[in-house]
């Protein structure tokens, strides 16, 4: 541990240079030092994971050894951009917060919610007197989550609905029921998600990765797009936010096997529909923006966030221990998210990706305008849309 340590002590800190909040270029040093360290080892760590995993699944599974290996491959990048994730987070954390100002009448509405960071962006968007609509599987458990909420926030409104953001059944009643009530959403917030889950299909025969992280948000924005048009104007646009990863930089769009089915590994599938969602995000702002509506875009990566959603990997199943010191807590983790949703700062400046509070550079696939286009059109055709938004 101290040889590693002084390693990263005369290596990272004398090439390494930071951006610190006020501009200037520091060195790393003292507690930045240590969490370089830090970072290494949870790398080190993922690898060391990696190679136990591989071995029980090479000893039990039935799978092909290259199958086998392939997904020990994705688990080793994906433990590289998570480290790298985690090493930004520390040096971030001072722009890691926005600011809660009073929004009174104004309407997001939120996918998910009942748990982790979606909880606590509902929270925080209560505590500006906002009137808060939930869609989540089960509405007894968003009661609970109101309930708990109400012990420590008495602004604000939460209203839930029933919502299984996978079956686009589901997104069309769940619409339908919204379009009744509600004349108006100042913001929508794509948050629902899953993560390396084992192959299994939604109900209209989808990977469900895909179908959740994506495809169910691509047609319930397609149907709620009007309420949100309304109530964007000049000044003040109205907001769609996507909560997607990191993982996107990994990502690839299969067209020719979108369920990833051939060889499916739960790591490259989350991927895909995580790039799915930044390629969404930066097609439609644009499309939105040429017409002249008064709505922008987001992408928010929220950082490696300590939630459930990490149950059943290799990381949380043998070293949960050490999460809690440096994953993301759900609620700074919720931070990036309510900016996207609220920052006057970030008017007029849509399809761009958001970490901790902070504009950053995407890859240039993301920006790839023909692939943006080549998934749009594809997409409407997988939810029998033809103009969408309309």
């Amino acid at each position: 541990m101290q040889f590693l340590e002084s390693v990263c002590q005369h290596t990272v800190g004398r090439f390494f240079t930071v951006e610190s909040p006020s501009g200037c270029c520091e060195f790393l040093s003292g507690s930045l030092l240590h969490e370089v360290f830090h970072a290494t080892m949870i790398f080190l760590i993922g690898l060391i994971v990696i190679v136990i995993g591989t071995t029980i699944a090479v000893v039990r599974s039935e799978k092909p050894i290259k199958h086998i290996f392939a997904e020990a491959k994705f688990e080793m990048i994906y433990n590289y951009i998570g480290s790298r994730s985690i090493f930004e987070d520390f040096i971030m954390r001072g722009r890691n917060k926005t600011k809660l100002e009073k929004k009174s009448g104004k309407v997001v509405l939120i996918t998910g919610g009942t748990r982790g960071i979606g909880t606590e962006v509902i929270k925080m968007l209560m505590q500006c007197d906002m009137h808060v609509v939930m869609g989540c599987r089960s509405v007894e458990s968003g009661e609970k989550v109101l309930k708990e909420i109400r012990e420590d926030v008495k602004l604000g409104e939460l209203k839930i609905f029933q919502l299984d953001i996978s079956s686009l059944k589901s997104v069309r009643n769940f619409a339908d029921k919204i379009t009744s009530v509600y004349t108006q959403i100042d913001c929508l917030v794509n948050n629902a998600g899953i993560m390396y889950v084992p192959y299994a299909e939604s109900e209209e025969g989808y990977e469900s990765q895909f179908a959740t992280n994506y495809l169910g948000h691509f047609l319930l924005t397609h149907l709620l797009l009007g309420l949100v048009k309304k109530a964007g104007r000049d000044g003040e646009n109205a907001r769609v936010v996507n909560v997607v990863s990191c993982a996107y930089l990994t990502g690839d769009i299969d067209f020719e096997d979108i369920n990833k089915k051939n060889m499916f590994i739960p790591f490259e599938a989350y991927s895909q529909s995580k790039l799915a969602q930044v390629l969404f995000t930066n097609y439609l702002n644009e499309t939105l923006k040429e017409k002249g509506n008064y709505v922008q875009v987001h992408s928010v990566h929220p950082g490696i966030v300590n939630t459930d959603l990490f149950d059943g990997t290799y990381v949380k199943t043998f070293f949960w221990w050490i999460l809690p010191y440096i994953f993301k807590s759900p609620k700074r983790g919720a931070q990036s998210i309510v900016h996207a949703c609220l920052s006057s700062d970030l008017e007029g400046k849509g399809a761009t990706y958001i970490s901790n509070c902070t504009v950053k550079p995407q890859i240039e696939k993301a920006l790839d305008k023909e692939l943006q286009k080549k998934l749009f059109d594809f997409t409407k055709k997988l939810v029998n849309v033809e103009n969408f938004g309309t």
